[in-house]
């Protein structure tokens, strides 16, 4: 079996491509890795690289055993700052969840305000989609996640922070003299980019789309903004949440809410085991300033 230190070692060997790099990476000597690494071959029973022109190639085995060494490493690392974090005291941390749409501008805002008054608050922020976000909970790889949806699960307690709305993205060019609220009829000549996805987000997507036109989705995504680039590209028009639209307008992109306006919400989730700390109930506040700014 490997230990730590053989995950270490083989993490960074396979990370750098050579024994040297490795031990430069791991501030050790070259001797070092190159026995940390026979002894962790030794315990497996087979080998992690072979020499090929000179050069150190990981073997299939390596390849396979490699996705499992990253993600423990990295909890290592977590555990480590997180370790950090506690030793220092009332400076805090926070693990934030978010989906790509509010990790283009909302997030971000509200980050930077909250660390105006509390700099010494570190943070660690992922973007995740809504299927992978509450399992970053589960899996207690965030403290916090910012979601569309409210969780349908005895484990997990929603706090709601604000609401969007779904719009349609479209270049300028197509509707010059758009009125303040559109229907998808007034784009029927149009290529549709659709948003595939579940929830009640991906319901709206949904209905919008299936109640208001007879044009083709021509491309479906998952992801928001590369919805709002292939607009950009001139593919078409989009239907995305209006936080997307708003941080992707330029010279030539403009976005209308629907004539019948589809709502959405938007929480912030946690374990309902472990109770939100001071400094997350702080955070939440200004997240849902960002949200209130970012629609105003």
């Amino acid at each position: 079996m490997m230990n730590l230190r053989h995950i270490e070692v083989f993490h960074a060997v396979y990370q750098t491509g050579s024994v040297s790099a490795a031990a430069r990476a791991l501030h050790v000597s070259q001797p070092s890795v190159s026995k940390v690494l026979r002894h962790a071959e030794t315990q497996v029973g087979f080998a992690l690289f072979k020499v090929v022109k000179g050069r150190l190639v990981p073997t299939q085995e390596a390849h396979l055993l490699f996705p499992e060494a990253r993600e423990l490493y990295a909890r290592v690392e977590s555990l480590q700052e997180t370790t950090k974090n506690l030793r220092r005291g009332g400076e805090g941390y926070l693990r934030l969840a978010v989906l790509p749409s509010l990790g283009l501008d909302v997030a971000p805002a509200a980050v930077a305000n909250f660390h105006a008054r509390h700099p010494d608050v570190s943070f660690e922020i992922k973007t995740l989609h809504n299927e992978d976000i509450l399992r970053s909970l589960y899996e207690r790889n965030s403290d916090l996640a910012i979601a569309y949806d409210a969780p349908r699960h005895p484990r997990l307690a929603q706090i709601p922070v604000g609401s969007g709305e779904l719009v349609v993205l479209y270049r300028k060019a197509a509707l010059p003299d758009a009125p303040a609220r559109v229907s998808l009829e007034m784009f029927e000549d149009r290529e549709i980019i659709r948003l595939t996805g579940t929830g009640s987000l991906g319901a709206l997507f949904t209905s919008a789309f299936d109640a208001g036109t007879e044009g083709k989705a021509a491309i479906s995504v998952q992801t928001y903004y590369v919805a709002a680039a292939l607009v950009r590209r001139g593919v078409g028009i989009a239907l995305v949440d209006e936080f997307t639209a708003r941080a992707s307008l330029n010279g030539d992109l403009d976005f209308r809410p629907f004539a019948k306006a589809a709502l959405f919400q938007i929480y912030c989730v946690h374990l309902e085991e472990r109770p939100l700390s001071r400094i997350s109930r702080d955070f939440i506040g200004d997240l849902e300033r960002a949200i209130e700014n970012a629609r105003s």
